[in-house]
């Protein structure tokens, strides 16, 4: 299949570089590359800025978007693991409009009887288009691209019919593995709701439940300090979980790192099967249940291990009434903010708590695992469907769907 420049098939325009001092709390909103997400929506509540109708009139008329427009981030994006650059790409619908494009935001337009757009959204995904806009932008510190990049980059075009085929296989494909996605994020919904049922709110504990102390239902500590000049070893080199490792409800051991652990280190830093570690900043609170996931693994001074006192309180119910505080203002007064915000171990430890009965903490913890187990299986099966629909995009692009 012959290749083209990606500028003879389709119409592209980047919005204008719009000043602070333009902004207004009303008018014509603004399209913001937060407002596009990665799940291929707009959202236009992750922003509040707006031209004056005036403005947009007399100046901006021409990059006010229309519906149906296919619209992309030009910048703050990433690499995946692939380490090629994504983007993020959605359609603009009749409900987001006025709208007006901005910096770092560019919109696709077809070309009668030659191009169409549902097919360049998954093309922009592809490994044609995402090694070309990668290579465009190596070197860059700050990833971003527009279009002088653009005009460089050149697309394997079928006939119009053959790539309305391929759009709406990949259509279809595409609304299968966001459907699996969504049933995992309505088992998270699920247990929130769940929590909330069983103990109320636990900011302001409606329930009425007996308030402890953390210090006195759990022992907790920091792990050790990282300081490159005091390793001497190579010996007793071990992996340790550092705040990135740890997420909500689980741990991303993708990328763990290694540092000296004497047998002191390690006595002191050991974690056992239902520890929880919280992390003292970054996102202050953050915790996950350590399950033995990986063998001889320690944990750095970012975080706290908190052993708790099982006959009191149990680690799920800990970890949720965690995520709620972090959501709801549970920790505004006992996070420590300098520069950058940390939950201390003794704030931590001073913090009340509601402790309800242990019998229904038990019963929350039996929803917990029952529900983890469909996620995993869920979540198996999605990571097999987004294989299968990796292999069919690049069947689709390579000419052979």
């Amino acid at each position: 299949m012959n290749q083209v420049s990606l500028s003879d098939v389709y119409w592209f325009q980047e919005g204008p570089g719009v000043r602070n001092w333009q902004f207004k709390e009303s008018g014509i909103k603004l399209l913001n590359v937060a407002n596009i997400t990665k799940q291929g929506k707009i959202d236009l509540n992750k922003t509040d800025r707006h031209l004056s109708t005036e403005e947009v009139d007399s100046k901006y008329q021409h990059f006010l978007i229309d519906e149906g427009d296919l619209v992309i981030a030009s910048s703050g994006i990433t690499n995946d693991e692939d380490n090629l650059l994504r983007t993020k790409i959605a359609f603009i619908e009749k409900q987001h409009l006025p709208l007006c494009l901005n910096t770092s935001t560019i919109r696709f337009k077809a070309k009668d009887g030659v191009s169409d757009l549902k097919f360049l959204k998954h093309w922009l995904n592809s490994l044609e288009f995402r090694q070309q806009i990668t290579k465009e932008v190596t070197g860059i510190a700050q990833k971003n691209f527009g279009p002088s990049h653009l005009k460089k980059i050149k697309i394997s075009l079928p006939p119009l019919t053959e790539q309305r085929r391929i759009a709406s296989i990949l259509d279809q494909a595409d609304e299968l593995r966001q459907k699996r996605q969504q049933a995992i994020e309505k088992l998270d919904q699920l247990l929130q709701a769940t929590f909330i049922d069983m103990f109320g709110d636990p900011v302001s504990n409606p329930k009425g439940w007996d308030l402890r102390y953390v210090g006195e239902i759990s022992e907790s500590k920091l792990g050790k300090m990282l300081d490159k000049k005091k390793q001497s070893s190579e010996i007793d080199q071990y992996k340790y979980l550092r705040n990135a490792n740890v997420q909500w409800f689980r741990f991303d051991l993708s990328d763990v790192f290694e540092m000296e652990f004497n047998e002191k280190d390690r006595k002191n830093c050991e974690l056992k099967f239902g520890d929880v570690l919280v992390c003292e900043g970054g996102e202050p609170g953050r915790a996950a249940i350590w399950k033995n996931d990986l063998e001889n693994c320690f944990f750095q001074k970012a975080l706290h291990r908190v052993r708790l006192d099982m006959t009191q309180i149990l680690p799920e119910y800990f970890v949720w009434l965690f995520w709620f505080y972090s959501k709801n203002g549970g920790f505004d007064d006992h996070i420590t903010v300098a520069t950058i915000a940390h939950l201390t171990g003794v704030k931590m430890k001073a913090m009340q708590i509601p402790i309800p009965p242990l019998s229904l903490q038990e019963d929350f913890q039996q929803k917990v695992n029952e529900i983890e187990v469909l996620k995993t299986t869920l979540e198996n099966s999605s990571k097999l469907f987004e294989s299968l629909f990796s292999s069919l995009q690049n069947q689709a692009f390579n000419g052979t769907l």
